[in-house]
C-alpha cells in the first residue's frame, strides 16, 4: 500500500485529535516499522489493518466509518499534493470519467508499484454516474469518502449508492449530482 495513504493517516489523526492520539495508536499497532512511514514507500496492507483495529477500540466507531472519513480527508490531501492529477477535470463526474485511463496513469507514473483499485465507468449523464469498483482489499468505504471529498473539491452535492455485485470484491457506485 502506497506511503502516502500511511501518512496522511497520521497526519488526520494528529490533526483531528493530536499527535499523542497519533503516537498512542502507532504505538498499540506495534507496527513492524514503529510507524515510521515515508509517502514514497510501500508498505503491508496488514498493517492498515493493524491500525483501523486500534483505532476501532479507541472511538467505538467501525472500519467502514473510520476508512470513509479518512478518504474524505485523503481526497483533500492529494488534491493538494499532487493537483496537477486533476487538471483539465472541470466536474466531479469529469474527474471520475477519467480516473483510471488518466489520473489512475498518472499516479502509477509518480508511484510504479502501486496497487491500485480499479474503476470502471458503467454510464453517465450530465447529472448521473454508475461505476464499477474493484479491489481485493474491499476498501469499498475507503473509495465512498474520497467520493465525499471530491464532491467538496467541486463544490457540488452529491446522492450515492453503493451495491456488492456477485462477483468478488466488487461493488458498484450510483452517483447523482444534485447541486
Amino acid at each position: 500500500m502506497l506511503g502516502i495513504v500511511f501518512t496522511s493517516l497520521v497526519e488526520m489523526l494528529e490533526e483531528k485529535a493530536s499527535p499523542e492520539f497519533a503516537d498512542e495508536v502507532i504505538n498499540e499497532a506495534q507496527l513492524e516499522n514503529d510507524g515510521a512511514f515515508t509517502a514514497v514507500g510501500y508498505y503491508p496492507f496488514s498493517e492498515m489493518k493493524k491500525l483501523l483495529d486500534v483505532l476501532m477500540e479507541k472511538t467505538g466507531k467501525s472500519a467502514d466509518e473510520l476508512l470513509h472519513e479518512f478518504g474524505v480527508y485523503l481526497f483533500g490531501r492529494l488534491s493538494q499534493s499532487h493537483g496537477q492529477v486533476l487538471a483539465g477535470k472541470e466536474s466531479l463526474l469529469d474527474m471520475l470519467q477519467y480516473l483510471d485511463g488518466d489520473i489512475h496513469v498518472q499516479v502509477r507514473k509518480l508511484y510504479p508499484d502501486a496497487d491500485l483499485p480499479r474503476f470502471t465507468v458503467k454510464s453517465r449523464t450530465d447529472k448521473a454516474m454508475r461505476m464499477r469498483y474493484y479491489s481485493e482489499r474491499d476498501l469499498y468505504a475507503l473509495a465512498e469518502g474520497l467520493l465525499d471529498g471530491a464532491a467538496a473539491f467541486y463544490n457540488c452535492n452529491i446522492t450515492r449508492e453503493t451495491i456488492k455485485t456477485g462477483e468478488p470484491h466488487t461493488y458498484e457506485f450510483s452517483i447523482q449530482v444534485t447541486g
